[in-house]
């Protein structure tokens, strides 16, 4: 028993002073160097005492008694405010007795509490010691080889792969359950103090107070108050809301002499109606500087190359200008009007090469891009002359008749939409090759890049508005079935097999191959006029009669990128440079604006959008101006037909 609590004995504390010896002999020190007396309960729960009179035994086996505690909290309050070390006081629960901690114990119970270390002399930023030299060594750190074991499969882990193999089998390990993405609903007010019933409103504003009553409200009011028999007349006859006072002022012998107030009861439901239906929002003002607001653009000169000035003027047409078309070499530059004839002029010189008849009005003129073909599709009222100007290499002006010659006719032909008719020997001394007849007057004529392909919008109604001709088979097909309303522009992809429809009020993308709808773009705008695809083929520019130029983003969204208002008048025709990081825009307001549109490879990166010159030469003609602009395929020219009967160019 002496044994066991010899070994439960804890370690013997530092040395403090006994505060409280007060009648207890046992506990006084003696001077002697025998140990003090101890507890030897050893790790018994002291909770085990509670109900004994001991608290535990000394090293002879007698008890250890509780000191008797009689004081109560005046004693403790007395002792608190006499004795100058009642603050390091504590009391030892294995004796129960009163220790006062000395100096050191104080400074270390300080340390800690400030989360410091122990010891004192501890310096824990002291510099770290490197065992390991920086320095490249010849001989290794160990030289010993390695085990055989790190050659040979673990057998351990192999039964552990097995026994993890049977258990997926036997379905006792799971894989792990997909979470649930379903959100979790709460209610938002549950914590909400019904009390509070403006809690929730961040913005409330209170009601304005009523104005205080003045001297005109007063029973006795001054002399200037009171209104002279013409002013009680002009108040009666004006109307309620015009009145600066909705009472007229009177005067009082006394206070007891003032009747009831006839209009108390309308003034308070006004009041109250005034409360429950004005609003009332607290407005946040923001200090802006409007600099800030303007987006910081590169400066036009920093854009250049662009057209800036008027260099050459072709005269010739009597009548309004409706198209142009350049050749893919730029060398030629064709015009139709509506003069009946079709133009053809030489770029460099404003000289009229020819002048071809077709007797009617030229709505569109389209050279094939194809610089191996030479062919000008003229659209004339209700047929499409295919034209060879015959200007240029000579070579090539006849491999394009040797190739129109060389088509043979099926034997049975197969019913299309249009017809197809050789030119007569006069009309091929004029120019014309082929003629395509149609049941309804064209509108707009354009070539597929490759030069075999045309596509034809009719002014007709229903799904035979857009015709598509091929050149070397001679054939026609209607690719719709239906009809999204009438069909405006058309162009085709400049690299990929789609077709683009612009009607009224949408431009939708077809799949040529797939024969299907790809997207459908909404500009936006009332009547779209004009539309011109990017040479990349990533954006188009759709113009139209409500003065504005709509920028799209084909691998962004089917809404508009960027709508640019910057003519004032209906917009006719938009122009992409083919190689220039420029397009072009003319309207009925005599100006060509053109602007610098730089697109980028890197897809995080938007497009620049930055007018740099407004070009004005042309004038105004039966509320018509610039009809059709077209840019130089090589150079940084644009050209443009006005309704004065000219053709100007700018570079």
């Amino acid at each position: 028993m002496a044994g066991q609590q010899a070994a439960g004995t804890p370690s013997s504390p530092p040395r403090t002073e006994a505060a409280g010896a007060r009648g207890q002999d046992e506990y006084a020190e003696d001077s002697s160097d025998e140990e003090d007396v101890r507890n030897t309960v050893g790790n018994v729960p002291l909770q085990w005492y509670d109900d004994f009179p001991h608290v535990g035994y000394d090293l002879d086996g007698r008890r250890i008694y509780k000191p008797v505690r009689t004081r109560d909290e005046l004693d403790q309050f007395l002792d608190k405010m006499d004795d100058p070390d009642y603050w390091r006081t504590v009391q030892d629960r294995m004796t129960g007795h009163d220790l006062r901690l000395t100096d050191e114990q104080v400074a270390l119970v300080q340390r800690l509490q400030r989360g410091q270390f122990g010891d004192a002399s501890f310096d824990p930023y002291e510099p770290a010691v490197d065992f390991f030299s920086g320095d490249l060594m010849i001989h290794p750190v160990t030289n010993r080889p390695a085990d055989k074991r790190s050659f040979i499969p673990s057998l351990v882990e192999k039964e552990k792969v097995s026994r993890m193999v049977h258990a997926i089998k036997m379905g006792w390990i799971q894989p792990r359950r997909p979470r649930d993405t379903a959100p979790s609903f709460y209610d938002l007010w549950a914590q909400e103090d019904p009390n509070a019933v403006l809690g929730r409103h961040k913005m409330h504003v209170p009601a304005p107070k009523l104005a205080l009553p003045g001297h005109a409200e007063s029973y006795n009011p001054p002399p200037e108050y009171l209104p002279s028999e013409e002013e009680s007349l002009a108040w009666e006859q004006q109307e309620p809301s015009e009145r600066k006072l909705n009472f007229l002022p009177r005067k009082f012998p006394s206070l007891r002499a003032v009747p009831a107030y006839g209009r108390f009861v309308h003034e308070r439901f006004e009041r109250c109606l005034d409360l429950y239906l004005c609003p009332r929002q607290r407005k946040m003002r923001v200090n802006v500087d409007p600099e800030d607001l303007i987006p910081k653009l590169p400066r036009p000169r920093d854009l250049q190359p662009f057209p800036t000035c008027q260099a050459l003027v072709y005269r010739g047409h009597s009548d309004l200008v409706r198209c142009l078309s350049v050749s893919p070499g730029g060398q030629w530059l064709a015009s139709g009007s509506d003069d009946g004839s079709v133009r053809l002029w030489e770029v460099a010189t404003a000289r009229c090469m020819r002048t071809v008849p077709v007797g009617g009005l030229v709505k569109s003129v389209s050279w094939n891009p194809n610089p191996t073909i030479c062919l000008v599709a003229v659209a004339v009222e209700d047929a499409v002359l295919l034209l060879n100007p015959a200007l240029g290499d000579r070579l090539v002006v006849g491999s394009t008749d040797q190739l129109l010659g060389t088509f043979t006719p099926p034997a049975e032909p197969a019913l299309q939409p249009a017809r197809w008719l050789e030119a007569s020997e006069e009309e091929r001394q004029g120019g014309l090759r082929l003629r395509i007849c149609h049941d309804k007057p064209v509108t707009q004529v354009t070539w597929h890049g490759r030069g075999d392909y045309m596509a034809v919008v009719l002014a007709a109604q229903g799904h035979t508005q857009v015709l598509i001709h091929q050149l070397s088979r001679r054939r026609s097909q209607s690719p719709f079935r239906r009809s999204h309303g009438q069909v405006q522009r058309v162009a085709f992809h400049p690299a990929r097999p789609f077709l683009l429809v612009a009607s009224q009020h949408s431009v939708r993308l077809y799949h040529l191959l797939r024969q299907e709808l790809t997207k459908k773009l909404m500009p936006n705008c009332k009547w779209v006029s004009s539309m011109a695809v990017h040479p990349a083929g990533d954006h188009l520019i759709c113009g139209s009669y409500d003065s504005k130029l709509v920028w799209f983003d084909l691998d962004l969204s089917t809404r508009p990128y960027r709508v640019l208002r910057h003519h004032k008048k209906a917009l006719r025709a938009v122009a992409f440079h083919p190689r220039y990081p420029l397009f072009a825009s003319g309207s009925d307001d005599g100006s060509v604006i053109v602007c610098h549109g730089m697109v980028y490879n890197d897809l995080l990166q938007n497009p620049l959008l930055v007018p740099v010159k407004v070009l004005r030469g042309h004038t105004l003609t039966r509320d018509l101006g610039v009809l059709d602009v077209a840019f130089h395929p090589t150079q940084p020219w644009v050209f443009s037909s006005g309704a004065d009967g000219t053709v100007r160019l700018f570079s």
